[in-house]
């Protein structure tokens, strides 16, 4: 049995292997790039266009629309253009601020995420005019990925956009999961949770998504805005009351939730509605792309991989407490794998934020990490966003490592006090820890690397 060990890495060896880790990240992004998965999927033969097992005779349509949001829809916006040229008719998508990219038909609008602004209703509102008057010459292409339900904000009659921005920031912080979040989003909304399928109805409908939540169903993905929504108002309650937040409900969204409760006013579109009789939704990309590129890309620079799970859930301290237990088992016994080993994990923790500092579930995990790592200098935990953008911060994620504590003590900072105050960002800004990207125009859920030299 190998015990811990106190030596402190060279420079040259520690560069190597931050050096190895940028290079897993590079081929985890570029195996999930927006473009190339819509070059992939959809195909154009003279008039006929073809996705997901379906054919569409480009010469029956008056119009081609293209509308939706998210992180990575400004890539596939480009890619749609490329491959559809002057048959396109217009467009209107929402992103990120700064996750843009050039296009020449389809409108690139600029919004607020995690928390919805103005600037994200009048994209959605003008998605919604544009799809007013369709008719079954028409044809509609919908681009959605993670970060859509945020920046696809139309609230519903009655429910303000401060209502909904204060419920945003409440359940952000409670710790609910994504699939939690968008059960309640879509029952206020007018354009999730099939709303978007009802407004292009009766056009024929062609979604792509980009999938930023664990498992992909397609309900999840961005509040499914075009697919059969299998939540209801009394789901959105539980999620509501299980964390606490019944009592910080405005009182537009309470009344709006509670009329739904007693069948005052109709339930979210549900498998059978003829509005999606003419829809077809493809997954393009995925979580377990991004994971599989890295595993292959570890093995090709001579480590041991292995795919953990592409499932991982829970609070992120936790999480980092059970990726710090197999490094140490890979240390101690070889086990799951020998090294020089690299065992992938995806999927999407959460924080309950207590605290007043700043961070993401991601920088959280590192930071937690390098605690949990403390005397394993062999021993390197990576935590990744694969949007480029962890929590309300400018960074990805962020490394924890058998010396992040040595080197908190070199500079007088204490992890612990970081830790509990969810300060992820400021402690590991300060240790040469944080990953930042920049926007990477992509989003397919998180990514962990635990790597054993």
């Amino acid at each position: 049995m190998t015990e811990p060990r106190s030596t402190v890495l060279s420079d040259e060896e520690r560069k190597r292997r931050r050096g190895l880790a940028r290079e897993l990240v590079n081929a985890a992004l570029a195996a999930v790039d927006p473009a190339k998965a819509v070059r992939k999927y959809l195909k154009r033969e003279g008039d006929t266009l073809s996705v997901g097992g379906r054919s569409y005779d480009l010469r029956k349509y008056k119009r081609i629309l293209v509308v939706g949001g998210g992180k990575a829809s400004a890539p596939m916006a480009q890619a749609v253009e490329e491959i559809l040229g002057d048959r396109l008719t217009a467009g209107i998508i929402n992103v990120k601020y700064g996750y843009t990219a050039p296009t020449r038909i389809v409108e690139i609008n600029q919004a607020g995420h995690p928390i919805p602004d103005e600037k994200g209703v009048a994209g959605a509102a003008r998605m919604a005019e544009l799809l007013r008057d369709t008719t079954p010459e028409d044809l509609v292409i919908a681009l959605i990925s993670g970060g859509g339900s945020a920046l696809m904000v139309l609230p519903v009659p009655g429910i303000s956009l401060n209502d909904k921005r204060r419920l945003t920031d409440a359940m952000l912080r409670s710790g609910a999961n994504i699939n939690e979040m968008n059960a309640v989003r879509k029952h206020l909304s007018g354009i999730k949770g099939g709303g978007l399928a009802k407004l292009a109805y009766p056009a024929d409908l062609i979604t792509l998504m980009l999938s930023d939540v664990i498992g992909s169903p397609l309900d999840v993905i961005a509040s499914g805005p075009t697919v059969p929504d299998t939540s209801t108002f009394a789901d959105a309650w539980r999620v509501l009351e299980s964390h606490d937040l019944v009592d910080e409900l405005p009182p537009s969204i309470a009344a709006r939730l509670k009329a739904g409760l007693a069948g005052e006013i109709p339930d979210t579109p549900k498998p059978g509605d003829p509005v999606f009789a003419k829809a077809c939704n493809v997954v393009i990309s995925s979580n377990e792309i991004a994971a599989a590129a890295t595993v292959q890309r570890a093995r090709e620079l001579g480590m041991n991989t292995l795919l953990l799970s592409t499932f991982v859930e829970g609070e992120a301290r936790e999480v980092a407490r059970v990726y710090a237990a197999i490094a140490k088992e890979i240390i101690a016994s070889g086990n799951p794998i020998p090294r020089p080993a690299c065992v992938v994990a995806g999927g999407e923790t959460t924080v309950n934020v207590r605290g007043k500092g700043l961070g993401g579930r991601n920088q959280e995990l590192a930071l937690a990490a390098g605690v949990y790592l403390n005397g394993y200098p062999d021993a390197m935990i990576l935590a990744l966003g694969t949007d480029g953008s962890d929590g309300p911060t400018d960074a990805a994620g962020g490394i924890g490592d058998g010396e992040t504590v040595l080197r908190a003590k070199q500079l007088g900072l204490d992890p612990l006090k970081y830790l509990s105050n969810n300060d992820s960002y400021h402690f590991l800004q300060q240790t040469g820890d944080l990953i930042v990207t920049g926007p990477t125009n992509t989003n397919v859920n998180d990514l962990s690397f635990i790597l054993v030299f």
